[in-house]
């Protein structure tokens, strides 16, 4: 319905503003999908784990408090889903800016004056817009060359493999010919 459309709309802006200049939305690891048939597929998972974080340098309580979703239920299987997610929170605390509780007291990890003061008055972005999920090693998987730059005279890669399964097939049947074919030869010599 397009009225209720537009009250969703009002709603999420309300929400934005009153929590301004925070995100709306909180930081989500990446995580492959589960089953065979969708195992290559990324998506954004519910949280990251305890060991990403602390291998980030975050704690896991301060986490929650600046906008990183934490699941500790999840647990890392191998280094290739930590170290993306080992990144991505890096590249979030480095971008963060954190607000002092109250004005004129600034603690440790605190954004400076000059900052603060920047940012102030802007709406702050979807997380989610600004960390995209990208499957970074099918993004650098396939690469176009062009024909021209294939070595002359090669063959079709279907036509190579055809011709392998054949030659494997009628290895045996050409070595009995061959052996035949000495032994008439040798047999015509004497």
């Amino acid at each position: 319905m397009p009225g209720r459309k537009h009250r969703r709309r009002e709603a999420r802006l309300a929400k934005a503003a009153a929590v301004a200049p925070r995100p709306v939305d909180q930081l989500r690891p990446v995580v492959r999908c589960p089953t065979v048939k969708y195992n290559s597929r990324v998506r954004a998972g519910r949280g990251f784990t305890l060991q990403e974080l602390k291998e980030a340098g975050i704690p896991k309580k301060l986490a929650r408090t600046i906008g990183i979703a934490v699941d500790h239920r999840r647990i890392n299987a191998s280094t290739e889903s930590l170290v993306p997610n080992v990144d991505r929170l890096k590249a979030y605390k480095a971008r963060l800016i954190l607000f002092p509780r109250r004005s004129g007291q600034h603690k440790q990890l605190d954004g400076s004056a000059e900052e603060v003061k920047a940012v102030q008055g802007a709406y702050a972005k979807n997380v989610s817009s600004l960390f995209p999920i990208v499957d970074a090693a099918r993004a650098n998987a396939v690469s176009e060359i062009s024909r021209s730059d294939l070595p002359e005279g090669e063959k079709a890669a279907y036509r190579r493999l055809r011709d392998a399964r054949s030659e494997a097939r009628m290895l045996g049947v050409r070595e009995k010919r061959a052996k035949a074919k000495a032994d008439e030869a040798e047999s015509a010599k004497k």
